[in-house]
């Protein structure tokens, strides 16, 4: 899993994952920052993770980044690439196309791309006069918030809603909507093998 911020979306598969919900397993965390790493270890991923942190910035290309980062992946087996909340851009390597998940809290196409994340698109959704928000399960490409769409799961944006409050109803769908695209995109990896 690749995450950049608090590790809510590592918790809710981890606990998935221990309670049996979820077959699949976490063989390695990515975290893009301090922030996110410090949030990944106080995580209990019921078990022996490895994580480690690789950061953007301490590259000179995006390809370079990003090699490192699929280099990690191959590394420990990993079959899936999940970023749960993962914020950095990566080119995907031509031996994970189709193996890389993200989720979106957003129903895409709508409010994604560069600067579309956390509160940033519950603001926007507000702004717009939306009547349901939601969020978006897809297999990752070269851009943002871009490639097939697996899942999305909706909820109402109520008149007093802030960014807050609707972003704590769009991460209650995202808890169902992740391990239900985990799940698809395995079953679409079977079938390509």
């Amino acid at each position: 899993m690749l995450v950049s911020g608090g590790g809510r979306s590592l918790q809710n598969l981890a606990d998935r994952i221990a309670d049996g919900r979820l077959t699949a397993s976490i063989d390695l965390v990515i975290a893009s920052n301090t922030k996110a790493d410090e949030a990944a270890c106080e995580r209990d991923l019921h078990g022996d993770v490895p994580i480690v942190r690789i950061r953007s910035q301490d590259f000179d290309h995006r390809e370079d980044f990003s090699d490192v980062v699929f280099d990690r992946c191959r590394a420990a087996g990993v079959d899936l690439v999940v970023l749960a909340g993962w914020l950095s851009l990566l080119r995907i390597a031509p031996d994970f196309e189709g193996r890389v998940l993200n989720i979106h809290p957003a129903l895409l196409p709508s409010f994604g791309g560069p600067g579309m994340y956390g509160d940033n698109v519950h603001e926007a959704v507000l702004k717009a006069g939306c009547k349901v928000s939601g969020c978006t399960v897809h297999l990752a490409d070269d851009a943002y918030d871009n490639g097939p769409i697996l899942v999305q799961r909706c909820c109402p944006v109520l008149d007093d809603d802030t960014s807050g409050t609707l972003a704590a109803r769009v991460f209650e769908q995202e808890c169902e909507a992740l391990p239900e695209g985990i799940g698809v995109a395995w079953s679409m990896m079977l079938r390509r093998a």
